[in-house]
């Protein structure tokens, strides 16, 4: 049996609620971070390893297996070692260069590598439950707070969830959020 990836649901386990309009800080950060993770991961539901590993949009290397893999990357890397402190082994081979997230591809990986992004952003979640967005950690001589790790990481899933869109549409012409 070929494995497909799973029907679009938050890194919660449910399907993805609308983000708060009127809340503190906190949850409307929360809940955007959560609102852009689970935009990818609905981006690839339905499709197989294959599938995702298929880069459609030349000259570019991309694909959503790449951007699942990026993604486990870095929420590991700001949450947990950079935030959290803690020291853990590069998630893919560093002799295939700092890219091997998004070249490294096995299709027959694809739910490992899957599984891998949804329990990273398990254990981010996990790392900053009881922490405050003023909390602070050192990272190449600068001063970092969790505020703006939420901030950077919305960014960083907006940008990809919009060349995840591209990728869909290329790959099998799905369109929509």
């Amino acid at each position: 049996m070929t494995w497909t990836a799973p029907e679009a649901i938050d890194a919660y386990g449910s399907p993805m609620a609308d983000s708060p309009l009127a809340a503190g800080e906190r949850e409307i950060l929360a809940e955007f971070l959560a609102s852009f993770r689970t935009a990818l991961l609905r981006k690839c539901a339905g499709l197989t390893g294959e599938q995702l590993a298929e880069t459609t949009v030349r000259p570019s290397n991309l694909s959503l297996l790449g951007l699942i893999r990026h993604m486990a990357k870095v929420e590991r890397v700001w949450f947990r070692e950079r935030f959290a402190g803690r020291t853990l082994p590069p998630m893919f081979d560093a002799d295939k260069g700092k890219d091997a997230d998004f070249e490294d591809l096995a299709p027959e990986r694809a739910e490992e590598d899957y599984a891998r992004l949804v329990e990273e952003i398990r254990l981010a979640d996990e790392v900053i439950a009881g922490a405050s967005l003023d909390d602070t950690f050192v990272h190449r001589g600068e001063v970092y707070s969790l505020r703006l790790v939420h901030v950077h990481m919305i960014s960083e899933y907006a940008r990809h969830a919009g060349h995840a869109d591209l990728l869909r549409e290329s790959l099998d012409g799905v369109t929509g959020s």
